[in-house]
């Protein structure tokens, strides 16, 4: 295993310097070609730089200067329009508001509605509303409560749901009728009558 990964590696290794070699190949004339082409024209800037930096910065200053003073009323320019188009916003929004208030009022005179006069309508209306809302839920209320003790109501008839049903559990405890006796109506817990002679 150690044989066959020490092989690899050197595989690795001629491949990496047969790619480097073949690439030196081709961009080696490119490079030497563009550095031929770049080189006079740097020596020149060289040149001119070391030997004429005064110079330089003499011809370059006033040409800072120029440019710092435009960009400076530019912005002065661009502040003092900037500042003039929002009061022309502000005076035409302000107009547009009394224009259209003024609208508003001639529409509402047309129709013959009168204009409200503030929050103390609103808040009457609205105290007017919570009492009939108030009113309407009290009734609810009531009429919810009131049927649910119906079936309390001893004024109410008795309705047997088993007076339909005869069966055999209710057989037994009815007594005997036979047509002889007339039933009687028992009136004591025990099931005797009052007038029954002892």
């Amino acid at each position: 295993m150690k044989n066959e990964l020490g092989q690899s590696v050197d595989h690795f290794k001629r491949a990496a310097s047969l790619a480097a070699q073949e690439t030196s190949a081709t961009v080696g004339p490119t490079l030497s070609a563009a550095v031929e082409r770049v080189q006079p024209a740097a020596v020149k800037a060289k040149d001119a730089a070391s030997s004429g930096w005064g110079s330089a910065v003499a011809t370059i200053t006033p040409l800072v200067a120029a440019a710092s003073e435009n960009v400076r009323q530019a912005g002065e320019t661009a502040r003092q329009q900037g500042e003039l188009s929002r009061r022309k916003a502000k005076k035409a929004a302000k107009k547009n508001k009394k224009a259209a208030k003024d609208l508003q009022k001639r529409a509402s005179k047309a129709i013959g509605r009168e204009q409200s006069s503030g929050k103390g309508k609103k808040l009457v209306g609205f105290a007017l509303l919570g009492a009939a809302i108030g009113i309407a839920a009290a009734y609810a209320a009531k009429r919810r409560q009131a049927a649910q003790w119906d079936e309390y109501d001893p004024a109410a008839p008795i309705a047997s749901s088993t007076t339909a049903q005869a069966g055999a559990d209710d057989a037994a405890f009815e007594p005997e009728v036979t047509e002889k006796e007339i039933p009687q109506a028992y009136s004591s817990q025990n099931g005797t009558s009052p007038n029954t002679p002892r």
